[in-house]
């Protein structure tokens, strides 16, 4: 007899289904307000449903297929670096310089080059001003 008992009840728990559709219906303004509650004529006023219920509501929706149009459009993810910005700095001054480091042959011969150009120029400056005193 006990044993029947308890089938029953369990099976009156398993069969049982939470009545979103009817509470989606009840709640559909608040909901459609905002996720914490909304401001109306200057004053903050909290939803007709809890956070907590709203929740159970909006999983069993979910969960039975369906689209939840009320929540909230999702922000942009955060841009802003985490951590040190010296660290940050270090990184990106090692990266600069292994660039620098590959192109140093090519620099030097430039720089070499220049300096013998302006000393050839100079040489011929001098010799033109030796020849006009």
């Amino acid at each position: 007899m006990a044993g029947k008992a308890v089938n029953s009840v369990a099976k009156a728990v398993g069969e049982y289904q939470y009545p979103w559709r009817e509470k989606l219906v009840k709640y559909k303004d608040e909901l459609s307000k905002g996720v914490w509650g909304y401001w109306e004529l200057g004053a903050w006023k909290n939803l007709g449903i809890s956070a907590r219920r709203r929740a159970r509501l909006r999983k069993e929706v979910l969960l039975a297929g369906e689209d939840w149009p009320y929540d909230p459009a999702r922000k942009e993810m955060r841009s802003k670096r985490k951590g040190h910005k010296v660290d940050r700095i270090a990184a990106e001054k090692r990266e600069r310089t292994a660039e620098l480091m590959k192109n140093m042959p090519q620099m030097l011969a430039d720089f070499r080059k220049r300096k013998w150009e302006r000393k050839m120029k100079a040489e011929e400056d001098a010799a033109k001003k030796a020849v006009q005193e």
